[in-house]
């Protein structure tokens, strides 16, 4: 998933930018993704059984404690929401292991108002607008992907229309041939933006594919 942690657009500083970034990088073979993958999943595997535990150690001592359930018909819901958590790490695990890499085409760009409905205690209700962001990429195979962010316009402003892009396996990110008129980069592994001047991501240490 890109992480950016703002609402507004960060674009670093112009500076002076190397040359030859046209082209999908070759670096993409550096063994360091591959072990930015195997970590990503390791660590999805882990968070995943440490929420299994808790859920199922959780609902057992309130069956023991409480008066609303005892057991062992508390136990077995937090086994039940034990296992949804080993389920979901699971799906995402595979998902990253099944992934492709190919070609595609920024096709459109939108910007739309939402509104969110909030939640808190029984009377109190609230409503939020936001903007949400997408880009849609069309793969040369003919399927429509859709990047989106809330109140966040840094990656709708980074593509443009008509930008080829490449997905690489395992990893939920998109590299642009043509980056020579850009003054950052997302990391492919992990979204952080570094200054386009940058070789390595200043916080997965990951190449920059450029």
């Amino acid at each position: 998933m890109m992480k950016f942690g703002s609402k507004q657009s960060q674009t670093p500083q112009s500076t002076p930018q190397p040359a030859n970034l046209r082209g999908f990088s070759p670096r993409i073979n550096d063994p360091a993704f591959g072990k930015y993958i195997k970590n990503t999943n390791r660590w999805s595997a882990i968070f995943s059984i440490i929420l299994a535990v808790g859920a199922v150690a959780g609902f057992y001592i309130a069956g023991e404690v409480g008066s609303e359930m005892d057991n062992p018909e508390s136990l077995y819901i937090g086994f039940g929401i034990g296992g949804m958590f080993l389920l979901i790490a699971l799906f995402q695990i595979l998902g990253r292991n099944r992934s492709k890499t190919w070609d595609g085409t920024v096709e459109d760009k939108k910007i739309k108002k939402k509104t969110e409905r909030q939640t808190f205690g029984d009377d109190d209700v609230r409503y939020e607008d936001y903007l949400e962001y997408s880009v849609i990429i069309r793969s040369d195979q003919g399927k429509r992907y859709t990047i989106r962010s809330r109140d966040n316009d840094t990656l709708y402003n980074y593509y443009r229309i008509g930008d080829r892009i490449r997905h690489h396996a395992g990893l939920k990110s998109y590299e642009k041939h043509d980056k020579s008129g850009d003054r950052f980069i997302p990391c492919n592994a992990c979204g952080t933006l570094c200054d386009i001047s940058d070789d390595y991501c200043f916080r997965c240490k990951c190449p920059l594919l450029k």
